[in-house]
């Protein structure tokens, strides 16, 4: 019986400990993932960040966001990227001054570009989204791309989808402009990727899944449109690569378990 009882009090213990990590910790913490793409054969790296699904709300106020602005100037970047879901609900939690004020100091020489996310839409956020990304200094796209040039003589082309779940996204209205051998295109939603597959896109860049938050075994959280692709790279064909960002804040509850937010940085050699 005693051995019974210790067990049970450890066992009550671990489970508070593991809850209190799930809602106090871990969705504090940043994680960086630094990854290289392509052959290195002397030239210089195009040095691409991700950001996705900060989901700012009275649970994860602007203070947070100075911390990602902070990391991710780090980095060092040549171009940022947000591939949506800026507010978690804009209508209960929305301080766009200083927001903008915060998302303004991330810095990027050749550009911050961003897309629609599905809460981008929903609760009032359509109305302040394209105000806020274009005071910080974001490029919106919405079925279009730019064309960039880098210092090599080579050009990539960033194009970005209108959200697939509230919007209306135009795969070939993206593309329309594009004048350079390398693609990369952001959908928030990961499971457009499989209409993209023979657009000659090397990098898709997608967000949505929050991979779960919450990462037990055998118990697998999935959205709409992101239960194919879920998390990480995905080498849909020889050339075209996906990634699912597991993003930063959190939706539903304010926890995350075994998902830390994340930071993706890519090191691309074109």
């Amino acid at each position: 019986m005693k051995k019974q009882a210790i067990f049970f009090i450890l066992f009550f213990f671990s489970i508070i400990s593991m809850v209190f990590y799930a809602f106090f910790i871990e969705p504090k913490r940043i994680v960086t993932h630094n990854y290289t793409l392509g052959d290195n054969q002397g030239q210089k790296s195009l040095k691409v960040v991700q950001l996705s699904d900060i989901h700012i709300q009275e649970n994860y106020p602007v203070a947070q966001l100075e911390k990602i602005v902070t990391k991710v100037n780090q980095e060092k970047p040549d171009i940022i990227l947000f591939t949506g879901d800026l507010f978690d609900n804009y209508a209960k939690y929305g301080p766009i001054e200083d927001v903008t004020a915060a998302l303004s100091r991330l810095t990027a020489p050749l550009g911050k570009f961003a897309v629609w996310g599905n809460h981008d839409y929903g609760g009032g956020a359509a109305r302040v989204y394209p105000e806020i990304l274009a005071g910080a200094g974001f490029q919106l796209l919405e079925n279009s791309g730019m064309n960039i040039a880098l210092a090599d003589g080579k050009s990539v082309f960033i194009s970005g989808l209108d959200d697939s779940l509230l919007g209306n996204s135009s795969i070939e209205e993206a593309l329309s402009e594009r004048q350079s051998d390398y693609t990369i295109l952001l959908s928030h939603e990961p499971d457009v990727a499989d209409q993209l597959v023979d657009q000659d896109i090397q990098l898709i860049l997608s967000g949505h899944s929050h991979g779960g938050q919450i990462n037990l075994p055998f118990i697998t959280i999935k959205n709409i449109m992101a239960e194919k692709y879920f998390s990480g790279f995905y080498n849909l064909t020889n050339d075209t690569t996906l990634y699912v960002n597991t993003g930063l804040g959190t939706t539903k509850i304010p926890a995350r378990f075994r998902v830390p937010p994340e930071i993706a940085v890519f090191d691309l050699y074109i």
